[in-house]
């Protein structure tokens, strides 16, 4: 078996002038600087992506904590009473509820105790899993999601142009027969629905951008 190794080209020099070399710490710090470009970009198009998503949520009214049953896409609005990593437990004037923030990962809460807050997402299991926090200033956050796979991770979900604007994806749902359309999330290729079928149950739907119904989970 040949072994190749690579060795560096002495460069023509001038008189009383030194030959650069490429050396391993040279390509170190090209390499390191490749990684903090990378990572400096996957952090914009995240920071984009979340933008994008906020923008496209329908606003809904809160509702009594008492009163929440499994759905797709609902809110709550309430202080909260205790903090558990990235849990915590949200108080109105008629009960408590469990909220999750997610992902696991995460290693500051994003709430402090006895702070007004409203929590919109998916309740089911006894929990509500938060996409959206809005704070009492009005400040908004997209929360949830999965961990992060690497810094070009964001490059292999590329987020492709939007064919369809939130009012176009509800009228798609709308004309399917679907009724109280509500968009929840936003994901690289898709909006992720809330609706009532017509039977009247919650139904959770993702609307690909190609404007197909691609996935169905009832309540």
């Amino acid at each position: 078996m040949t072994i190749h190794r690579e060795t560096p080209e002495p460069q023509p020099s001038r008189p009383g002038m030194t030959p650069k070399l490429r050396t391993p710490r040279r390509r170190a710090v090209l390499g390191a600087g490749a990684i903090l470009i990378a990572l400096g970009a996957g952090l914009a198009g995240g920071y984009a992506i979340a933008q994008r998503a906020e923008g496209a949520l329908t606003p809904i009214p809160p509702v009594a904590v008492s009163s929440l049953a499994p759905s797709a896409g609902v809110s709550v609005k309430g202080k909260v009473a205790e903090i558990y990593g990235d849990k915590f437990v949200l108080q109105d004037e008629t009960g408590r509820a469990l909220i999750e923030t997610g992902p696991e990962w995460r290693m500051t809460p994003l709430v402090s105790k006895d702070e007004m807050v409203s929590v919109q997402g998916r309740f089911e299991n006894g929990s509500l899993h938060a996409r959206l926090l809005t704070r009492a200033d009005g400040k908004q956050e997209i929360v949830g999601g999965r961990p992060p796979r690497g810094p070009m991770a964001w490059a292999r979900e590329r987020i492709e142009p939007v064919g369809l604007d939130p009012a176009q994806a509800q009228a798609i749902i709308a004309k399917a027969g679907y009724t109280d359309v509500r968009i929840v999330g936003r994901g690289p290729r898709h909006y992720e629905i809330a609706a009532k079928d017509r039977d009247g149950r919650e139904t959770e739907l993702h609307l690909g951008f190609d404007g197909d119904i691609r996935e169905r989970r009832v309540f």
